[in-house]
């Protein structure tokens, strides 16, 4: 080998270097990459679902709580908009010894939330020891274990496990569980009433990140938005019986999206977002479970937001991935109903949402810009609902938030960044005003479960931990 052949070997050795340097800089990594979504999984025929006897382990461990007044019974609260009406006074601002936290519990990885009935808190749990869900009962102002109800069950960590909130009322309990298993209990003592497998029953795709829908009961009567080989079932919650099953013809699926109930044009309804499109279903009348409106303008791959009904018949459309935002208007003409799409947009250019349902209040709308939301992104921000593109404020630059949930009391707006830091804000429909903001608790990640609120108790999770907060004056 030649001496000028030495010398460059150093120079193309380099320039191959930095060539190399250059590609990796430039490349896009995740170029043939794919998204999971719902269905996604090895979940397709030929899958056995595992044999799941609900509701046969129980155990009960005190009686002793102190019976309150107000509830928080389901997903939203008790009308459903995500607004406390109680007349108690909160606190505006933490003081120096910050908030105070009257008892936590660890808890198994998931975002599940609380409902509160009476002075009793409720939360779906999985225990991953156990490999078991558990429906847990505490006492709201001393965390006390009161009994759990549950049953083995299978389930690999996703991103966590649970997801939903019961839904409670004075006489029932009722849950769905990661895999889509509904059960139904007695409130007051946490005894068995009847299970439902829906997987089983109808067939249906577990959403990817296990099941996200909230339970509703309305009137003693369970409304599950299922997918599958139907729509939407009605069950009596005394007896268990099928009170009806809406036909889903074209094959919807389970979203993370849950049932909400509506009333326009004179008519009660149940309005659902699933993986296909949104439908508003009958509620009552001689034509209960039938589909009274449907379309398919909304279909995208996950949506985990809710449906936003206003009094108009306008409903607030939102989802993350990139989905972005739609406005639906409904009409009613001698009690027939069409739905039309007046405006869609991308994340950046208007109001959208990617886990939490936006809040209507006041006549504004309010909400927490995703990632993909411009330069706003993380903002929360307040729109009007006749121009959902336009801003009436944000709250600046300086605060963004995450993922986490976002209520209204006592008129001011509570809301909980992915690392436990909580915000009291005043909810103007004109500006932003911060009033006081504080890390509830240290090394907390992914604090997106839905807040619960009564008597001035708040009770907050991030993924492993739950706190209860007295924010009495």
């Amino acid at each position: 080998m030649t001496k000028k052949t030495l010398n460059i070997i150093p120079i193309v050795v380099s320039t191959i270097a930095l060539v190399s340097i250059f590609w990796w800089l430039s490349a896009d990594p995740t170029k043939d990459m794919t998204v999971n979504l719902e269905g996604a999984d090895n979940r397709g025929a030929g899958v056995a679902a595992q044999d799941v006897t609900i509701g046969e382990l129980f155990e009960e461990y005190s009686s002793d709580y102190q019976p309150m007044n107000e509830t928080w019974p389901n997903f939203r609260g008790a009308d459903h908009d995500n607004i406390s009406k109680s007349p108690v006074k909160l606190i505006d601002k933490f003081g120096a010894e910050g908030p105070k936290i009257v008892w936590s519990l660890d808890l198994g990885e998931g975002h599940s939330g609380a409902a509160i009935y009476k002075g009793l808190a409720y939360i779906l749990d999985y225990n991953e020891e156990e490999r078991a869900d558990k429906l847990r009962c505490f006492s709201l102002v001393d965390g006390k274990e009161q009994w759990s109800r549950g049953y083995d069950v299978a389930v690999k960590r996703n991103h966590g496990m649970s997801r939903t909130i019961p839904a409670v009322t004075e006489d029932y309990i009722l849950t769905i569980g990661p895999k889509c298993h509904v059960m139904c209990l007695d409130r007051e003592n946490g005894n068995f009433r009847w299970g439902l497998d829906i997987v089983k029953e109808y067939g249906n795709e577990i959403p990817f990140w296990y099941t996200g829908q909230c339970p509703l009961i309305d009137n003693g009567v369970a409304i599950l938005g299922v997918g599958g080989s139907k729509m939407m079932v009605a069950v009596d919650c005394e007896s268990g019986e099928k009170l009806w099953e809406t036909p889903n013809p074209n094959g919807w699926q389970m979203s993370h999206s849950s049932v909400m109930p509506y009333t326009f044009g004179g008519r009660k309804m149940y309005v659902y977002s699933a993986i296909g499109g949104i439908v508003g279903v009958a509620a009552d009348g001689p034509d209960a479970g039938s589909v009274l409106w449907s379309t398919n303008a909304w279909n995208h791959s996950v949506v985990a937001p809710s449906p936003l009904c206003m009094p108009d018949g306008k409903i607030f459309l939102t989802a993350g991935y990139g989905a972005g935002s739609m406005m639906l208007k409904l009409s009613e003409n001698n009690g027939q109903f069409s739905v039309e799409a007046i405006d869609e947009y991308s994340p950046k250019d208007g109001l959208a949402c990617e886990q939490q349902t936006p809040l209507y209040w006041n006549g504004r709308l309010f909400g927490i810009l995703p990632k993909d939301g411009g330069a706003l992104r993380n903002q929360l921000v307040c729109v009007d609902p006749s121009d959902t593109k336009k801003m009436v404020w944000s709250s600046g630059k300086d605060m963004r938030f995450g993922l986490g949930p976002y209520f209204i009391a006592d008129n001011k707006m509570f809301i909980l960044n992915d690392d436990a830091t909580l915000t009291i804000a005043r909810p103007g429909t004109k500006e932003f005003i911060l009033l006081d903001q504080v890390k509830v608790f240290e090394d907390a990640h992914d604090a997106w479960a839905p807040f619960a609120l009564a008597d001035g108790y708040l009770i907050m999770r991030d993924s492993k931990k739950m706190v209860c907060i007295d924010l009495n004056i």
